[in-house]
């Protein structure tokens, strides 16, 4: 089976999640259609790269907020795992302070169906998805355990479906809000190149 899911519809599930500490039994992404939805898995709670990414997207969240984004997390540990992470300071590696979701994949069955799952330690990898606003993944990208990922390229990358949407052109490399975008044709493309 092709772990790539570009273009299709984000796999949906029910679970529960803790929310601005608060615990929920029935959580879904579909609580999002008509916004755009950052899903990553990470390892586990009460790790060591893992709680410098989830403050990062915590820091970064108004920046996803102003772009209409929801950002959600999710690993294979229990409600409760997470509770207890969030109830821990930062200075002693917990995520106390991280308000959005956190859902719980005490089953596995979320990380399998988004491929992220490494079955021989039955946890996730570092997986992330953006999700547009009708549900269809449009970035996915899966780093090893030991490797954080850069909140500033997942709002870049938003940035840019945002803009191919709103304007119909397409980014180039490196592309950044605010930068000249192309017409996706062979004109496009020279004149592009003729006033970079």
């Amino acid at each position: 089976m092709s772990s790539l899911l570009i273009g299709k519809s984000a796999p949906g599930f029910r679970a529960k999640a803790l929310i601005q500490g608060k615990v929920v039994d029935d959580f879904s992404l579909s609580y999002f259609l008509g916004q755009y939805v950052v899903f990553f898995f990470y390892p586990l709670d009460f790790t060591f790269v893992c709680p410098t990414e989830l403050h990062a997207f915590q820091q970064a969240l108004e920046a996803f907020e102003k772009r209409n984004a929801q950002v959600v997390g999710c690993s294979v540990d229990s409600v409760n795992s997470h509770l207890a992470w969030v109830n821990t300071p930062k200075n002693k590696g917990g995520i106390e302070g991280v308000t959005y979701p956190l859902v719980a994949d005490l089953t596995k069955s979320i990380a399998t169906a988004y491929h992220v799952l490494k079955e021989d330690e039955g946890i996730a990898y570092r997986g992330l998805f953006v999700i547009d606003k009708e549900g269809a993944i449009r970035h996915q990208l899966v780093n090893d355990l030991p490797l954080g990922r850069s909140v500033e390229e997942v709002l870049r990358l938003l940035d840019a479906l945002i803009c191919h949407e709103n304007y119909g052109e397409v980014c180039p490399a490196n592309w950044r809000q605010g930068d000249k975008t192309l017409k996706p044709t062979q004109e496009g493309l020279e004149t592009y190149f003729a006033v970079k």
